[in-house]
């Protein structure tokens, strides 16, 4: 008695049909893949966007007045805590800046006594240069810096306010980010609620006590 075996043609058979299956889930497992890195990338910048929101924001929002927008940085005078002498301090500014295709803040952590009150004085007929590289690079060569990268990758950047710094009250910076295989735009506006326009002169450049 023969017993019945596969014929060359069903073990071929067999072997295309189980190709075309592993092949389809393979596909399926790769995009599937595809779309969770793609969901988890959208989240993560959409999560930077929302923080540096928040951060700017606030910052501008609680500030006394915006310094300088010459396009590349926004400085800001963030309080007057030396104390309250309506004077410019170094460790009281904030650099927003936006060049280099990503928007970090600067601060100062430290500086030297000395230079204090050299910088208050030119700070107070220069308050709208502070921002030139010049300036900023004077100001880093005595003070320690330090960043905070809110947006690491983005484009397109502009910086707009409702008047000339330091007069202006509102700032909206707007940019572009790539997000899977589109861009989209994004904007952050807000206020200052404690402007100290009070403190400037008829000008709009340099800071007056009450003394004055």
């Amino acid at each position: 008695m023969h017993k019945k075996g596969f014929t060359l043609v069903e073990l071929l058979v067999a072997l295309m049909v189980g190709s075309i299956i592993l092949a389809a889930v393979a596909t399926l497992a790769y995009a599937l893949g595809k779309v969770n890195d793609t969901g988890n990338d959208t989240s993560q910048k959409q999560m930077q966007v929302r923080s540096a929101t928040l951060r700017i924001s606030e910052m501008i929002r609680h500030s006394r007045l915006i310094c300088s927008t010459n396009g590349s940085d926004i400085v800001i005078w963030k309080a007057d805590n030396n104390p309250a002498n309506n004077k410019i301090d170094v460790l009281e500014l904030a650099y927003i800046e936006t060049a280099g295709n990503r928007i970090r803040i600067m601060e100062f952590s430290s500086c030297q006594e000395a230079f204090k009150t050299t910088f208050r004085n030119l700070a107070d007929g220069q308050i709208n240069t502070l921002g030139q590289s010049t300036c900023k690079s004077w100001i880093m060569g005595f003070s320690s810096v330090v960043y905070t990268v809110l947006i690491p990758n983005c484009s397109n950047v502009r910086v707009l306010t409702d008047a000339a710094a330091p007069l202006a009250k509102s700032i909206s910076i707007s940019f572009d980010l790539q997000e899977n295989d589109a861009v989209r735009r994004y904007q952050i506006s807000t206020t200052l609620r404690c402007w100290a326009g009070y403190l400037l002169n008829s000008s709009g450049n340099a800071i007056v006590n009450d003394e004055d």
